[in-house]
């Protein structure tokens, strides 16, 4: 579990290896990983846009960058937290992502970066 403040926001995230929704004989390999967002301020914020970025342990990279989480633009009020479950497929057994969330202060209508901490994707047969 990796955590990160930017902006009196906080971001946990916790990752998950997707066995049956993985194939190695193929280089498919599905991960879920489950983000807290937290509201440290004094402000509600919305967060409005994700920007993913994605690293396979092959080299490969890309970026995923849309409105909200899960098809949401939640409001998250001082004190309270947001929890969503997504996934991401790579193409190796290992890998990373991090980025950003564009999110508003719901009060003067400032746009704040909040920073995605890097966190590991690594299914566990890798470790032993």
């Amino acid at each position: 579990m990796v955590q990160q403040v930017t902006e009196g926001v906080s971001i946990t995230v916790e990752t998950f290896y997707q066995p049956a929704q993985s194939n190695p004989l193929s280089s498919e390999y599905m991960f879920a990983y489950r983000i807290t967002i937290e509201n440290l301020s004094t402000m509600p914020v919305k967060l409005l846009r994700r920007h993913w970025h994605i690293i396979d342990s092959n080299g490969s990279y890309r970026e995923v960058e849309g409105e909200g989480v899960v098809g949401q633009q939640p409001i998250i009020e001082p004190g309270e937290n947001y929890q969503y479950v997504s996934a991401a497929n790579l193409r190796s057994d290992m890998g990373k992502m991090y980025g950003t969330y564009q999110m508003e202060n719901m009060y003067n209508k400032k746009l704040l970066i909040v920073s995605i901490p890097e966190f590991q994707l690594i299914a566990p047969f890798k470790m032993n």
